[in-house]
């Protein structure tokens, strides 16, 4: 089971203004420098989000499964996740039947141990597959970014604006910002 994001960020955590600002350029240059800036931004955003197992934009991921869980709780690597958008059935025509609202739910902490609970009520999937659709990330109807993480996003940006080209390490600044943040894996 692996998610597939469906809709992705339209935002990023750190906006193309308060970038240019922090890297006090003048605000009417536009072209070009914004098109390096705004891939600076996204290549930062995707980096601290490797580093620390954290969404850090809001998006909406599709999960298929053949089987329930037999201990009816399904581990997401989302966090964090936000809500269950949809859940249904997917019969062998690839027609969609909606599941009724609480058979898939959240479970107690959806940003340290992102998971789904499923009701043992839920019907047996037989020769069908289940569809679930969650939003996770922060920011949009989540939780907003972690001010460390945006800090370690501005940080790694301007590191790339600044040494274009060149193949300098990011600063260690960058890392001590997402050190505490960042999710273990057992």
């Amino acid at each position: 089971m692996i998610p597939i994001r469906v809709a992705g960020p339209t935002v990023e955590p750190v906006g193309l203004a308060e970038m240019r600002a922090y890297l006090r350029l003048d605000s009417d240059a536009g072209g070009a420098e914004d098109a390096l800036i705004g891939s600076l931004l996204a290549a930062a955003r995707a980096g601290i989000e490797a580093a620390t197992r954290r969404l850090l934009a809001p998006g909406r991921y599709r999960i298929m499964l053949t089987a329930w869980p037999t201990d009816g709780v399904l581990p997401l690597p989302l966090s964090p996740l936000v809500a269950v958008e949809r859940a249904g059935l997917v019969d062998a025509q690839g027609a969609v039947t909606d599941l009724p609202a609480g058979l898939v739910r959240l479970g107690p902490d959806p940003v340290e141990a992102p998971d789904l609970r499923i009701d043992p009520g839920a019907p047996p999937l037989d020769a069908r597959a289940a569809l679930v659709e969650v939003s996770a990330g922060y920011g949009g109807d989540g939780l907003p970014v972690p001010p460390a993480l945006a800090q370690a996003i501005r940080l790694l940006a301007a590191h790339g604006f600044e040494h274009r080209g060149d193949t300098a390490a990011p600063p260690p600044s960058v890392a001590a910002l997402v050190e505490p943040l960042r999710r273990l894996r057992l």
